[in-house]
């Protein structure tokens, strides 16, 4: 190979690489986190979705994963600090709860839940 021909090569790769971290970076720069308050008002694990009514009336659905994670967990019921999401939200059902999601296409996905305490409730609101 000539040594005109390995910069061509040489050059054409370190185009390659640029164009991936760039198309990477977007990607992940269109990942916005929301944040949402308001009590529990249904869960369905079948679809794996839950509806959080705010304090002005407006309910979110908002989708959850096995991923999503979970705080606050030990006060939900005995034994499920380390159970599933659908095991917590089952029995948070009726509390109010601070959900952390991103949305892409109109579809709100979890990312994390926590137990919005009237503490939580009240800095979340400020």
């Amino acid at each position: 190979m000539s040594f005109p021909r390995k910069w061509s090569v040489t050059l054409l790769a370190a185009l390659l690489v640029i164009a991936a971290v760039g198309s990477w970076q977007s990607a992940t720069a269109d990942d916005v986190f929301h944040a949402v308050t308001g009590v529990v008002k249904s869960v369905d694990s079948a679809t794996k979705t839950m509806v959080v009514k705010t304090a002005d009336g407006t309910e979110h659905t908002i989708k959850y994963t096995d991923d999503t994670a979970v705080k606050g967990a030990k006060d939900a019921a005995k034994g499920t600090e380390k159970a599933s999401v659908d095991t917590y939200l089952t029995a948070k059902k009726g509390s109010t709860v601070t959900v952390k999601y991103t949305e892409k296409g109109g579809e709100k996905t979890a990312v994390g839940i926590k137990d919005a305490s009237k503490a939580t409730a009240k800095a979340v609101a400020n």
